[in-house]
């Protein structure tokens, strides 16, 4: 019996187990697949645990529905917890139901909880089976839930050779999470390739790690290469979705249709892309005013329309919503943020401008203007001081003579009515306007049934007035022959009285006369020559001559006329040539044009003729007209004149024989151009001013300059002949001028540089010969330089018969003449050359 109780026992286990097995078989056997998460004792409300591939059972499938109400499962196959579970040491499980409603096929998958302290034993007891079936030396996918709340270490899985079969093999990591940041996440057990992590990873920081695992034996040797490994990190919905802004502000136009877009709303969320986490909703969750609903929000895209075309400005002019955007494609346990959206309605032209009254009077003094007679006001609902409020006003009829305006007041949109042409109270004693107002943007409703525009009636009482005396047409002309006598009269200015239309008692004096020409009668406004009328004069306009004339009645009212006198040509001019200077270029040019005018009329003035004044016989054998056409000639030159200035006298001749002699200045210059002949002064064209450029004056001033110092060196050496002899320093000779007699140079005698002593014969002197240059003599030719850079002394010592001798640099004997050079002679043997120097310079610059 003690036998047999222990193989009873034994039995009634096998049989319980074998009765679970078969109803898991029988309960399973509709099941189209069964999945095992792995997950901690402890599971809080609304965690991920875990996906399911749901389309690979269903992919038609549009409801899902858990087993177990501790459980929910979304669109994607993600489990979330709905309540605090905490797990018994045996398993847990549910089942996912998915069905088609429209074909009624369903479909299950069950889903195995299983606590992560078992896997472990589970995963090692798997490893030792593959290690005996198949090699094992490959990448494992692995990964980890972020956030994880442990315990830690957490173990991942378990890196294994098949080589620890024959050898001693040792497992080491390196990598990011190892030996890089974040160091010490993940750590490998040396003997049995365990992988544990130490910590929590937050996978919006770190969404995966690569890692590469060693297998070496302990004396070094790997038998495997270097194994990467990748740790992805589940993501947790653990980030709130944020709106990209605190407060959205739009705008949109009142009385827009339904369905406008408003405008459009978004937000982030920092979970991993393309899953439930991340998967955002929007929603309208308050309106302010509450009612009527106005406005919706798409749910996936944010964008904000009209759901009605009642916006109405003038009623209220601004909403504020109140949005909500939420994660997990807006299932309630989701992540949610909101925020504050304000629309304000714009301003449309909806309500036309309408005049207070529809009609209106006013009265106005007859001749006047420029003056405000009414204002006219109108109501507008738009936006003030807008377009769809300012008011354009326009007069539509009674204005067909111009006498009125109507402008808008810029800060009050009334209607200014003024007068800018002066009414006549003996043509028109009322005029009827009829004026209109439109708003300066368009109206927005034309196709409606009512009229686009408001009008009014304004009535204009003309008032009469006492006028002076009328100065009608204001411009008024008489004809006079420029050559009439002192004292011929004529008609003048006539004013009137508007209401007799008569000149009688109007009286007539001059404003203004710009030469003093005429008189003007006091009582009949004829006018009286005064002085000789000139038509040719320089105050006189296309033939005209114009005075201004006051007319006054009795009463001493004024009016003001302008009277022209058209004077008519007299031919009292000759032609005459204006261009009285004429150059000819003899190397390029053999003649000149010459033009002729006339101060008359065309009646009196061409065809001219031109002719040479025979008074003088040179003028006849060096010079020949040839007319070009009715106002030119050309002058020729014959018999090759010589260079210089000519006057040449030249006669012509108007149609009517009226003539004039002028007399021409020509100069025959050797040029290409007349600017080169004008700009200079040669010989050979006669004397002639010299102008002088500022690059030949500085030239100039240089040269004085450089005398000055030439004379300043001989004063400084002759005043140093008692002295010693100085060296002079090379910067005071830092020059270059170089006058030279090189037919034949000698070399037999070379002078020192560095100035010199002369020793007398019978008596003894000192000379000191400058730094000025060095000089050679040879067969009675003589050098002088300034060479730059050296000490050099002038040769100024040529006596005959006395000859001294001076050591020079090379060590050789030098003949030296006696020093009686003055500066005078200096002076004349430089001075030529330099003038030449600052010609050329002079020369250079002018051409």
């Amino acid at each position: 019996m003690a036998a047999a109780r222990p193989s009873g026992s034994w039995s009634g286990a096998l049989c319980r187990l074998l009765l679970l097995t078969l109803a898991i078989l029988i309960f399973a056997s509709d099941a189209c697949k069964n999945v095992t998460l792995y997950v901690p004792s402890k599971l809080d409300a609304e965690k991920l645990i875990g996906r399911v591939n749901l389309k690979e059972c269903f992919t038609a499938a549009n409801l899902i529905h858990s087993s177990d109400p501790d459980f929910q499962i979304l669109e994607d196959g993600s489990v979330y917890t709905t309540n605090s579970i905490l797990l018994s040491s045996e398993k847990r499980s549910f089942t996912i139901l998915l069905s088609n409603t429209e074909n009624q096929e369903k479909k299950k998958i069950f889903v195995f909880l299983e606590h992560q302290t078992k896997v472990l034993k589970r995963r090692q007891t798997k490893e030792t089976v593959l290690r005996r079936a198949k090699r094992r030396w490959a990448p494992i996918p692995c990964s980890m839930l972020e956030n994880s709340l442990g315990p830690f270490p957490l173990f991942l899985q378990q890196v294994q050779s098949d080589t620890a079969q024959n050898y001693t093999i040792y497992y080491s990591i390196r990598g990011p999470g190892v030996d890089q940041e974040p160091r010490n996440l993940f750590y490998v057990e040396r003997d049995t390739g365990n992988l544990y992590c130490t910590r929590a990873v937050d996978r919006e920081q770190y969404e995966s790690f690569e890692i590469i695992a060693f297998a070496t034996t302990p004396d070094g040797y790997t038998p495997e290469l270097p194994l990467p490994l990748i740790i992805k990190i589940e993501d947790e919905n653990d980030n709130y979705p944020i709106f990209t802004e605190e407060t959205y502000t739009f705008t949109i136009f009142e009385n827009c249709r339904v369905g406008t877009t408003v405008g459009q709303v978004c937000a982030t969320d920092k979970d991993e892309p393309d899953t439930m986490h991340t998967r955002l909703k929007y929603s309208i969750i308050g309106q302010v005013p509450p009612s009527p609903t106005l406005f919706s929000m798409h749910p996936t895209t944010g964008v904000i329309t009209t759901t009605s075309s009642q916006l109405d400005r003038e009623l209220i002019d601004k909403y504020q919503l109140k949005i909500k955007v939420q994660d997990m494609d807006g299932q309630y346990f989701g992540l949610q943020t909101t925020s504050t959206c304000i629309i304000n309605i714009d301003d449309v032209n909806d309500h036309l401008p309408t005049f207070t009254r529809t009609s209106y009077v006013a009265s106005v003094e007859e001749n006047t203007v420029d003056v405000e007679i009414l204002r006219v006001t109108v109501e507008d609902k738009d936006l003030v001081n807008t377009a769809n409020w300012r008011a354009n006003y326009t007069i539509l009829k009674g204005n067909e003579n111009g006498n009125f305006k109507i402008v808008t007041d810029a800060k009050t949109n009334e209607g200014i009515l003024c007068v800018v042409k002066p009414l006549n109270y003996e043509e028109k004693q009322q005029v009827i306007l009829q004026i209109g107002v439109v708003n300066e943007a368009p109206f927005s409703r034309e196709a409606s049934s009512r009229s686009a525009m408001s009008t009014a009636t304004v009535t204009v009482n003309v008032r009469d007035q006492d006028e002076g005396p009328e100065c009608n047409p204001p411009i008024q002309t008489v004809r006079m022959s420029e050559n009439a006598a002192v004292g011929t009269t004529s008609n003048g200015y006539k004013a009137y009285d508007p209401e007799t239309r008569s000149s009688s008692g109007i009286r007539y004096k001059k404003l203004t006369d710009p030469t003093e020409w005429v008189t003007i009668d006091e009582n009949t406004g004829s006018i009286r020559v005064f002085r000789s009328l000139d038509r040719e004069a320089e105050t006189i306009r296309n033939g005209i001559y114009n005075i201004t004339v006051l007319a006054s009645d009795q009463a001493g009212r004024t009016c003001t006329g302008t009277l022209g006198i058209i004077l008519q040509d007299v031919n009292d001019n000759g032609p005459f040539i204006p261009k009285k200077t004429v150059i000819i270029c003899k190397p390029t040019m053999s003649s000149a044009e010459i033009v002729a005018v006339d101060p008359d009329e065309p009646i009196n003035g061409p065809p001219f003729d031109f002719s040479l004044e025979s008074s003088t016989s040179d003028v006849q054998r060096m010079w020949r007209l040839n007319k070009i056409n009715d106002t030119a000639a050309r002058l020729s030159y014959q018999n090759d004149p010589a260079f210089g200035s000519y006057v040449v006298p030249i006669t012509v001749r108007d149609r009517l024989g009226m003539s004039s002699v002028t007399s021409l200045d020509v100069a025959l210059c050797d040029c290409i151009t007349e600017n080169d002949c004008t700009h200079r002064a040669d010989p050979r064209i006669g004397g002639g001013g010299v102008q002088l450029g500022k690059w030949a004056i500085l030239a100039i001033l240089l040269g004085i300059a450089l005398l000055f110092c030439i004379l300043f060196t001989l004063v400084c050496g002759a005043s140093g002949i008692s002295k010693q002899p100085k060296v002079i320093p090379d910067d005071l000779a830092q020059q270059n001028l170089i006058v030279s007699n090189t037919e034949a140079p000698g070399d037999d005698k070379v002078y020192s540089a560095n100035g010199f002593t002369t020793q007398t014969v019978g008596a003894s002197a000192q000379g000191v010969c400058g730094t000025m240059g060095s000089g050679v003599k040879n067969g009675g030719q003589e050098t002088i330089e300034m060479v730059k850079g050296g000490h050099q002394t002038l040769e100024s010592c040529r006596g005959a018969g006395h000859h001294h001798t001076l050591d020079s640099c090379k060590g050789g004997h030098t003949e030296v003449d006696n020093c009686r050079y003055t500066y005078s002679e200096w002076h004349s043997f430089t001075q030529p050359r330099l003038g030449e120097e600052s010609v050329r310079g002079h020369t250079l610059i002018k051409n």
